[in-house]
């Protein structure tokens, strides 16, 4: 038999939801306030059916564009054979989270504002740059309490 081709094919395990989550939609989900402009990951509940975003958005992350009272419209890349299209879609508030993908640019910023503070004050030079992870320094290892140990494979043994 070939494949279906509903709306929601391939979509078992992904609008599922994560074991020892079952249950009632927490009512903080409905309380979140959300303005134009944020950022926020859509993922797709099977709980609630309606306003449920197409399969191709679930994972993504747009931008709010409008707010109306039980959905969010939100921006998001789709790539379309050769090119990516804005796509702006209506999706309910349970198949939304904010996303955390700027948090550690925001802290960041915040920890470079306190040191251009600080260097202000102190008149000292701070690098704000990020740098990558340095190679470790070198150093001697003792072996006067520590023997070296000879590392050999284990010959096969044929069992018959």
């Amino acid at each position: 038999m070939p494949n279906t081709t509903g709306v929601r094919r391939g979509t078992r395990y992904m609008f599922s939801k994560d074991f020892r989550k079952h249950g009632p939609i927490k009512l903080s989900t409905y309380m979140r306030v959300y303005k134009r402009g944020d950022l926020v990951d859509i993922k797709g509940t099977g709980d609630v059916q309606k306003g449920m975003p197409h399969k191709c958005y679930h994972g993504r992350t747009g931008r709010v564009y409008n707010v109306a009272k039980r959905a969010l419209g939100v921006i998001v890349n789709k790539q379309v054979r050769n090119r990516i299209i804005q796509k702006r879609i209506n999706v309910r508030v349970e198949h939304v989270n904010i996303s955390k993908c700027r948090k550690d640019f925001l802290d960041r910023v915040k920890r470079n504002d306190a040191l251009k503070r600080e260097a202000k004050k102190t008149g000292v030079h701070y690098d704000l740059k990020r740098q990558p992870v340095q190679p470790r320094l070198g150093h001697f290892v003792k072996t006067k309490n520590n023997k070296p140990m000879l590392v050999e494979p284990i010959p096969y043994e044929i069992l018959a």
